[in-house]
């Protein structure tokens, strides 16, 4: 049975009794389908639809701002990663690091922070020489392989957020300059290739917490981002992997992230336009735990060689 022929109230009341993985189970459906369900009937008809293990932790999603989602999450943990440039035939450590700790970890919810797609053939910039660059359809194909790999290793109710960065948005640029009167057709958005991600420009968890691809510029962007934000934020865009404690007369501390980058720095992506100038880029991403709705100090995940990273203390070999 399709969940599409239950009506809103009958899904309200079956959600509320059995909760989203029985439900799923019931009406044969991927669990992040009935979460997603949820949103559109809790959005048309102004209600919050609670689940009975709700109260335990599970995150609560809702978009009631169309460039924002909103997350509560009480106890557990957000893996973010960002500017995964994917590119045909290459995982580097920190994609297989990801999908690691997305296994062991089991986090609540998952960010791709932006830039999954490179975009290296639509790019605003002439190419540099006579390079061969992957088609677009290639690299599509690629991000959907990568983006599998992490839904399949992170937990059937985890959350899977996708803010959109700068060469992600070259997919759809494109298009609206070329063929414009293609816009509302399937597929001529970039989201439509990766269903199972929420897309947007923003995520708010517990309205303490900013993730999104990018906000303030320069060398100095993570304290600046907090600083002007006025919460704790989490940008990628820059490549860089830090935590910066701000403090102020408010007395709540609060975190600016640079959740670094899941390419390697030194790929093909980037060995051009660099230049061969040193790059301060890190390899690696964030980890985000919650204790009582309140985000402790962020953990950052470092890619020290190939196949090896360190992350709480420890070498882990991925």
């Amino acid at each position: 049975m399709s969940h599409a022929t239950i009506p809103d109230r009958e899904f309200i009341t079956l959600f509320e009794e059995l909760g989203p993985k029985k439900l799923s189970e019931r009406l044969d459906h991927n669990v992040r389908t009935i979460y997603r369900r949820r949103e559109r009937v809790e959005q048309r008809n102004n209600i919050t639809i609670k689940a009975p293990n709700e109260e335990k932790g599970f995150p609560k999603i809702n978009v009631n701002h169309p460039a924002r989602v909103n997350i509560a999450i009480e106890n557990g943990t957000i893996l973010v990663g960002s500017d995964s440039h994917y590119w045909p035939d290459l995982i580097s450590t920190s994609h297989r690091a990801f999908v690691k700790l997305c296994k062991t970890l089991k986090p609540k919810c998952v960010v791709k922070n932006g830039d999954e797609l490179d975009g290296s053939t639509i790019s605003r910039f002439p190419p540099i020489g006579w390079e061969s660059l992957p088609t677009l359809e290639e690299e599509v194909v690629t991000v959907k392989k990568r983006l599998k790999e992490i839904e399949k290793a992170a937990p059937d109710d985890a959350s899977l957020v996708w803010p959109l960065g700068n060469h992600d948005l070259r997919f759809e640029s494109r298009l609206s300059k070329v063929a414009p009167e293609f816009a509302k057709i399937h597929g001529m958005h970039l989201k439509d290739h990766f269903p199972n991600w929420l897309p947007c420009w923003s995520a708010w968890v517990n309205d303490d917490l900013i993730i999104k691809h990018r906000f303030k510029g320069g060398q100095h962007s993570a304290y600046n981002n907090s600083l002007f934000s006025g919460k704790s934020i989490c940008t990628g865009h820059y490549h860089r992997l830090l935590a910066r404690p701000v403090a102020d007369y408010n007395k709540k501390l609060r975190w600016g992230i640079e959740c670094g980058t899941l390419a390697d720095p030194n790929g093909p992506q980037f060995r051009d336009y660099s230049e061969d100038n040193p790059k301060d880029h890190h390899q690696g991403f964030a980890v985000l735990t919650f204790e009582d709705g309140n985000l402790l100090p962020p953990e950052l995940v470092y890619v020290l060689e190939e196949n090896k990273v360190s992350f709480r203390g420890k070498i882990l070999e991925v």
